[in-house]
């Protein structure tokens, strides 16, 4: 089977070779409406965090309802990611991530219009399925525009956005929540103009050439993916508080979830098209690479998630404070991306910025699993520059690590892999500790109130505006040692991400775009198909 580029038509109508020609301005053009798609997608999930313990608390919702509205666009995001690479090979790809933002414009309507948790959870599933195409989609393309050698100059752009979205994501949201006439309903509404938005700017700027050959999607492996990662996710999110950890409910789950993942193997391992390609983790980067990226996830998601929680409920801070607490760590990230990204393409090493990342990143979860409900925010912001220090320096990196060492065929398999896991890690992280976080807190309300009442509450997040003050003092603390708590089981995870990284072999970062590489590997090959005579 041969491949054939044929190039997209661009509004100009006349079609230039590969990404080779294109210039630095034509590259951050072209960028400007993918960087907005990725703004909204971050903006959606940031602006949504300090909103969700009011929301929980309109909507009469559970801490384990609290652990799915985050976890359902997570596990919903992971099991499309590799079905949304996988049409990035048959599909025009700026087709693809307009479709993903069209999708995440219906799911924050349906959330913004929610009256029921059930609701907001099937539209956060929607969210999360755009959200997969976004992620899919985002990092191939800049990897088919730019060289692996490169990419670090662009991680500046990549930074700025993810700051600016991440940083006003929750100032937004704390506002809206505080202004009585909107509420929280417009942190969902709010996103849906910039989707627009990003929507016309791909139309306008992006033009790249379209890889076109015969794939099979396999749904058959999506669905069991799918269902087995949803099994086990079921199983740590009710164990301990629905039924206990030891008990037949949870035997036919994790069974289930074992069974399902196993067919799942089996099948990927048989299709002519996997979702996800068990032939690729023969390459050592590409295996270590992903080792370490699912145990980032659960570390990084599991861990920070409820740090807006902790904010407005252990340390009764309203929504918008809660916001300006967390700009500690995202500018201890965004300082360290773009810094790494600079140096790696002045030097072309990078090794050294993984092993560094993941050495401060283990630090970060340490220090953070030692805070209290009486911790000051001096102490907080020292704790959290450090987590985004470490995070900023072993997230993108390891994508860039991997994308250097394949094949330009296999550029989206190898990213889609890469984001599924790190993806699958999050979802993990968020309900496993979400678990623990939950089953925390009921003990220690139940050691606060004498084991006789939980002070009001009713088993659900609470309003501490509604409490009297000797119950809000329990409710505090026991949210503040519940958190440490997460942080400290968080902790270990990502100490062996740092073991992963560590056994990557270093190699000198390629020179030339995927889609140069792509034309050479093409042109290479064809001699071997043509036909003799």
């Amino acid at each position: 089977m041969t491949a054939a580029v044929t190039p997209e038509t661009g509004a100009a109508g006349a079609t230039e070779g590969p990404a080779s020609g294109m210039t630095r301005r034509q590259i951050l053009q072209a960028m400007s409406g993918l960087m907005a798609g990725m703004f909204v997608a971050i903006l959606a999930s940031t602006v949504v965090s300090n909103a969700l313990p009011r929301i929980i608390a309109d909507l009469h919702g559970t801490q384990s309802s609290y652990t799915w509205v985050v976890t359902a666009e997570l596990l919903a995001m992971t099991a499309t990611v590799p079905i949304w690479g996988k049409l990035s090979d048959l599909y025009d790809k700026k087709l693809l991530i307009q479709l993903s933002l069209s999708m995440f414009v219906v799911g924050s309507l349906v959330a913004g219009f929610s009256h029921s948790v059930g609701l907001l959870i099937v539209s956060r599933v929607v969210q999360g399925i755009g959200a997969g195409g976004l992620t899919a989609l985002a990092q191939v393309v800049m990897a088919a525009i730019i060289p692996p050698r490169e990419l670090g100059r662009y991680s500046g752009v990549f930074g700025a956005v993810f700051a600016v979205g991440t940083v006003a994501g929750p100032l937004i949201g704390g506002v809206l929540v505080d202004t009585s006439w909107l509420g929280w309903r417009w942190c969902f509404f709010i996103g849906v103009p910039f989707a627009l938005l990003a929507i016309v700017l791909l139309q306008l700027t992006l033009k790249l050439p379209t890889i076109r050959r015969e794939v099979r999607i396999d749904y058959v492996g999506a669905v069991l993916i799918m269902s087995g990662v949803s099994s086990l996710l079921l199983w740590v999110t009710l164990a301990g508080n629905r039924f206990d950890w030891a008990s037949w409910q949870t035997a036919a789950l994790v069974t289930a979830g074992v069974v399902l993942l196993a067919a799942a193997v089996w099948v990927e391992s048989r299709v002519a098209e996997p979702i996800i390609p068990l032939d690729i983790f023969r390459n050592r980067t590409v295996a270590l690479t992903t080792v370490a990226s699912l145990l980032v996830g659960v570390a990084m998601f599991g861990g920070t998630v409820f740090l807006s929680q902790y904010f407005q409920i252990s340390l009764g801070k309203s929504p918008t404070i809660a916001g300006l607490m967390s700009l500690p760590m995202i500018l201890g990230l965004m300082v360290s991306t773009t810094v790494a990204g600079q140096i790696i393409s002045a030097r072309g090493k990078w090794k050294g910025f993984l092993i560094a990342g993941g050495i401060i990143m283990t630090a970060g979860m340490g220090l953070l699993s030692t805070i209290g409900a009486d911790s000051s925010f001096g102490l907080l912001s020292v704790y959290m520059v450090v987590l985004g220090v470490g995070v900023g320096m072993l997230m993108q990196n390891l994508v860039l690590a991997a994308q250097n060492d394949v094949p330009a065929s296999e550029l989206g398999a190898a990213t889609s892999v890469l984001s599924f896991f790190r993806s699958l890690g999050g979802a993990i992280g968020t309900s496993a500790l979400g678990a623990v976080l939950g089953h925390r807190v009921a003990e220690e309300l139940k050691k606060g109130f004498g084991g006789a009442a939980d002070g009001g509450t009713g088993g659900g997040v609470p309003d501490l505006s509604t409490l009297p003050e000797p119950a809000r003092v329990i409710v505090e603390n026991a949210y503040g040692v519940a958190t440490a708590d997460v942080f400290l089981i968080g902790a270990p995870f990502a100490f062996l991400a740092l073991i992963a990284v560590l056994f990557i072999k270093e190699k000198p970062l390629r020179t030339q775009s995927g889609m140069e590489r792509l034309a050479e590997e093409t042109a290479a090959a064809q001699p071997a198909a043509a036909p003799t005579h």
